[in-house]
């Protein structure tokens, strides 16, 4: 398991704990995720959800080396994103608690909560781009409406990192806080 759930209710708090990677989610952990979320939207005593990562990461994004593997993620229009959730329409909320790297797909992940408190730390980029590997979970869609179009396509074509003030600034976070508090 690379995913942890703990219940403190009303708030319910998954956790991607996979340090070998840097959170980064493979098939198993998407299907997790997912599971999670959804474990969230049908417990009533649950009121909110956080997302975050353990060992000073939110999430490097998908694992890369699952690609080749039958732990790669699953990319098909129908059901649950390559990331697990991010197609999932909660009637609840969902909070990002960003330390260190929110990037690739874990930039889409942070997009996809209702809100990002970040830990003064905190990285968001849009790496792939680095090495040619799109956005394919909503965050095309999700940044320029958050930040808007030109800030989106600043991070969407150069995948330069945008730190935790910058991304207060933009909108992109909606709280810093100090390290270890998010």
């Amino acid at each position: 398991m690379t995913i942890r759930i703990e219940k403190d209710f009303p708030v319910f708090t998954i956790i991607i704990d996979n340090p070998e990677v840097k959170n980064a989610v493979d098939g198993i952990t998407a299907n997790e995720l997912a599971s999670a979320f959804t474990e969230f939207e049908e417990e009533d005593k649950a009121l909110v959800a956080v997302l975050t990562g353990d060992n000073g990461t939110f999430c490097s994004g998908a694992n890369l080396n699952a690609i080749t593997t039958d732990k790669a993620n699953r990319i098909d229009i129908n059901g649950d994103g390559p990331m697990g959730p991010t197609r999932m329409r909660l009637s609840k909320p969902v909070i990002a608690a960003v330390a260190g790297f929110a990037v690739a797909g874990g930039l889409e992940l942070a997009l996809w909560c209702d809100m990002r408190v970040v830990e003064e730390d905190a990285v968001f980029g849009v790496f792939c781009r680095r090495f040619g590997v799109p956005l394919i979970d909503g965050g095309t869609v999700r940044l320029p409406r958050l930040i808007g179009l030109s800030r989106a396509m600043d991070m969407i074509l150069t995948g330069r990192p945008v730190n935790a003030k910058e991304a207060l600034a933009w909108g992109l976070a909606n709280r810093v806080v100090n390290i270890g508090q998010s």
